[in-house]
């Protein structure tokens, strides 16, 4: 969490302070909340944008990231024993984001050197928790990770989603799948000039449930003991009321 703030402040100051070149980004989400349903299947959200007071368009390339919340995410290893796969050793990784998504120009590694991709947290290859409980090293663990959540369409990363409408205005199509995290997400836009930061703004992002999908949500996560004892009273109803009525047409 301290990591993220300090990235959005990182981000908000870059936005107000004049680029060495003039040039400065606008960018914008075309909705700053996803609604939850009972029936949602997933939507796109676009980041858009402009740049302003061009300079060259050789050596610029923007890059888009949309960063959910931070989770603590358990991976186990399986080993082999008498034959059967087992759940061995494990790690917990904390403040490792529950969804990622970057889109850029180009491939990263064309756009600025690793050092500087490490500083931003860019690409999925430059992830790393916050903390980390495990009794070794974590590199094995944080990769089978990024794999799993990359099956499940939550981790994504593409080196030509930035589509260019002109010389200056870009955007970008962001997959929300139905399996995302609920909570506050963050789209971080940036502008690199010849492998530097010049400029970046950051944008809030809420994926939120409604109606009673929200109120049943919550109810499971203040009062978790109740929200069981509830579904299994009614399990026992809808039980007993079915037998009821067929025990009757017989």
């Amino acid at each position: 969490m301290k990591r993220r703030l300090l990235l959005a402040a990182a981000a908000a100051l870059l936005a107000t302070l004049p680029a060495a070149a003039d040039e400065d980004l606008v960018s914008g989400v075309s909705q700053d909340v996803v609604e939850i349903t009972s029936n949602y299947t997933g939507t796109d959200l676009t980041v858009f944008g402009d740049v302003e007071q061009p300079e060259d368009a050789a050596g610029r390339d923007i890059v888009v990231v949309v960063r959910g919340p931070d989770a603590r995410i358990t991976v186990r290893r399986k080993d082999r024993f008498a034959g059967i796969w087992i759940n061995n050793a494990r790690a917990q990784l904390i403040g490792m984001p529950s969804y990622y998504f970057l889109a850029s120009t180009r491939p990263l590694e064309d756009i600025a050197a690793p050092d500087t991709l490490r500083r931003y947290d860019l690409g999925l290859d430059n992830l790393r928790p916050e903390r980390a409980l495990s009794d070794g090293s974590i590199d094995p663990y944080v990769r089978a990770m990024v794999r799993a959540l990359g099956k499940r369409g939550l981790y994504v990363q593409s080196g030509t989603a930035v589509e260019m409408l002109s010389a200056t205005l870009f955007r970008v199509r962001v997959p929300v799948p139905a399996t995302v995290p609920r909570g506050s997400y963050n789209v971080q836009v940036y502008l690199f000039r010849d492998g530097n930061v010049v400029s970046a703004q950051s944008t809030p992002l809420f994926v939120d449930q409604t109606g009673f999908d929200r109120r049943l949500y919550t109810f499971a996560h203040r009062w978790p003991f109740s929200y069981g004892v509830s579904t299994v009273l009614m399990a026992l109803l809808f039980g007993w009321a079915s037998s009821f009525l067929f025990r009757r047409k017989a």
